[in-house]
């Protein structure tokens, strides 16, 4: 049975998130204010479809996809880019691979014990975001 990510996850740690920003060409006075961000996900399930909010109190993003379709995504607020994205299961971790102007672009998404990782990667760089449900659900 695959796990479950669905629920509200608070962001506990944020490890190179800087250097993964600075390979997808975030600005220095943008990278600045998204450093002292804490974000909140929050992933839905509806069907064979996946919601994943990412909110700040500076800016939201929200992403819909299927499990094996690949779907165009405009990462409007991140870094201005379209991309062709392609989500797929490798065992229990979701897995994202984005085509676009950056090589080697894309996430992977898992759970450990109560914690929900977030590997963000691109052109050699990788961020690796923890989170931890929220209790208040």
């Amino acid at each position: 049975m695959l796990t479950s990510f669905c629920g509200t996850w608070d962001m506990i740690s944020n490890v190179n998130f800087e250097g993964y920003m600075v390979a997808l060409g975030v600005s220095p006075p943008l990278r600045r204010i998204a450093l002292k961000l804490k974000l909140r996900k929050v992933i839905e399930q509806k069907g064979d479809q996946y919601i994943i909010k990412t909110t700040s109190t500076f800016r939201n993003y929200t992403v819909s996809f299927r499990v094996g379709q690949d779907f165009a995504e405009f990462t409007q607020g991140l870094d201005n880019r379209h991309v062709k994205s392609l989500v797929t299961w490798d065992g229990d971790k979701l897995v994202c691979a984005q085509t676009g102007e950056k090589r080697s672009r894309g996430w992977i998404h898992w759970i450990e014990e109560d914690k929900l990782y977030l590997e963000l990667h691109c052109e050699g760089e990788v961020c690796q975001q923890v989170f931890k449900k929220n209790v208040n659900e």
